[in-house]
């Protein structure tokens, strides 16, 4: 099957970036997910094979559910350890810029550290509308995952055979965790190719769901059956629903990294229902709102994102954030929603 996915010039100049460079950095997006961790720890182990000893750094913290992967322990966060993290982009020869887009998807001060490195930049993503200084962009939206396309790019470049399992391991991981475990945007029969593929190392891909999606506290439990029953309102007529976390919610349910995750997917269970909207107050920032949006078939929450979330995304899984209050951000959501249900009409 052909899963190459760079112009023979685009291939020999990614080769020819990583052997002259010994100072490499590889970096993503604010609030990392399994991708954003998947395609940093995936590339590294693939430097690694190539003799480099890369760096990998984030801008905070990412999901307790997230800290089994192999080699986690290796990943800087810029929040606790800024020095080092700016120091590392401050002499980088080449930065490696991974599943996200924009360079102000890293927060306002790792940002600047970026934008203010001398390095080559390269970068891996597959959101829509890239904006990033580089001396090469393999941008793909189509794709399901950053993770897939960095598989894509190692086969090209050579770099199968010699594939361990733990880099396996976390290429799998974001495949999975930016599809829901394979549920949307992922009917491609590539993607399968790859799975099966990747598979030949050995891993066991049972334990790596089970690692993801059945390793949360009973808090998270309670947190779920609380936002379903007591917080989600449903607007049947509209196809919509949404539902608002506040932090007495979270002091309440002893809210950790990871807690709210795939919460927003489950209203999507219910007949007839297109859209579905989360709101989370922030527990340290005032008048800040996190909001993610899911949405089914030919709706775009990336669209409605970016205009009433100051955010994006893709067609069926996007986010953005709100600076007010959450009841503000509630009425911002109803029409949202409104406004969903007039265009649907």
């Amino acid at each position: 099957m052909h899963i190459e996915i760079l112009k023979d010039e685009e291939a020999a100049l990614l080769k020819s970036l990583i052997e002259q460079s010994e100072k490499i950095v590889v970096c993503s997006h604010q609030n990392p997910d399994g991708d954003a961790l998947g395609s940093c720890l995936g590339l590294a182990e693939y430097l690694k094979r190539q003799g480099k000893e890369p760096l990998i750094a984030v801008p905070d913290a990412y999901p307790d559910f997230l800290q089994w992967l192999p080699d986690s322990q290796t990943i800087v966060r810029f929040d606790k350890h800024k020095e080092t993290v700016e120091n590392a982009l401050a002499n980088a020869e080449l930065v490696f810029c991974l599943d996200f887009n924009r360079a102000e998807r890293l927060g306002n001060d790792m940002c600047q550290v970026l934008k203010a490195s001398p390095a080559k930049k390269v970068m891996i993503d597959h959101h829509p509308d890239p904006d990033l200084d580089t001396v090469l962009s393999i941008s793909h939206p189509e794709m399901s995952s950053t993770c897939e396309l960095l598989f894509r790019v190692e086969w090209q470049l050579g770099g199968f055979e010699e594939m361990t399992k733990k880099g396996a391991v976390s290429i799998y991981c974001g495949m999975m965790t930016d599809t829901g475990g394979f549920t949307f945007n992922s009917s491609k029969p590539e993607i399968f190719f790859i799975i099966s593929q990747l598979l030949t190392k050995g891993f066991d891909k049972d334990k790596v769901y089970r690692n993801v999606f059945h390793n949360y506290s009973d808090w998270r439990m309670r947190l779920m059956g609380y936002v379903l029953y007591q917080k989600m309102r449903v607007f049947h007529d509209w196809h919509a629903t949404y539902f608002a976390i506040s932090r007495q919610d979270i002091k309440r349910f002893h809210f950790i990294k990871g807690d709210a995750e795939g919460l927003v997917n489950l209203p999507l269970q219910i007949k007839g229902i297109s859209l579905s909207i989360s709101l989370r107050e922030d527990t340290e920032h005032e008048n800040l709102v996190w909001v993610s949006l899911r949405s089914v078939d030919n709706v775009a929450c990336n669209e409605i994102a970016e205009r009433f979330f100051n955010g994006g995304g893709h067609r069926n899984a996007s986010g953005g954030r709100l600076y007010c209050s959450l009841e503000e951000a509630e009425k911002t959501a109803m029409e949202a929603i409104k406004w969903h249900a007039e265009k649907q009409n």
